[in-house]
């Protein structure tokens, strides 16, 4: 069974850095296709960073474009999101998931960031 677990999180002032990381478990197949969602409380999930190893590709959002930077270690089944000059609009619950075809069959549980001004 596949599992996602994030971390990482935490309060952060304006301006501010993070790194969040998804450990993946119980992989018994690849998950070429992996990225990172967040949710604001009353805002619908927002896609913000993609990363697709068949391709050799990342997207990002435009909301973040420019201040985080997704990667992944493959030999360590980790994958991260580092958050540079992080704002208070940022603040959310971030999510990892994998997957592949540019499409998520796995979800983690979250990792809560919250920044403040």
């Amino acid at each position: 069974q596949v599992q996602l677990v994030e971390s990482g999180g935490g309060s952060v002032q304006a301006g501010g850095s993070l790194r969040l990381s998804c450990a993946v478990y119980g992989v018994t197949h690849s998950l070429a296709f992996m990225g990172w969602s967040r949710q604001a409380p009353g805002k619908e999930r927002e896609g913000i960073a993609t990363i697709d190893s068949d391709r050799g590709s990342t997207t990002y959002g435009e909301s973040v474009k420019g201040r985080f930077t997704v990667s992944q270690d493959n030999a360590k089944n980790t994958l991260y999101l580092q958050m540079n000059s992080l704002k208070p609009e940022d603040t959310a619950m971030y999510y990892c998931a994998a997957g592949w075809n540019g499409q998520y069959q796995y979800w983690g549980q979250g990792t809560q960031v919250s920044v403040s001004s």
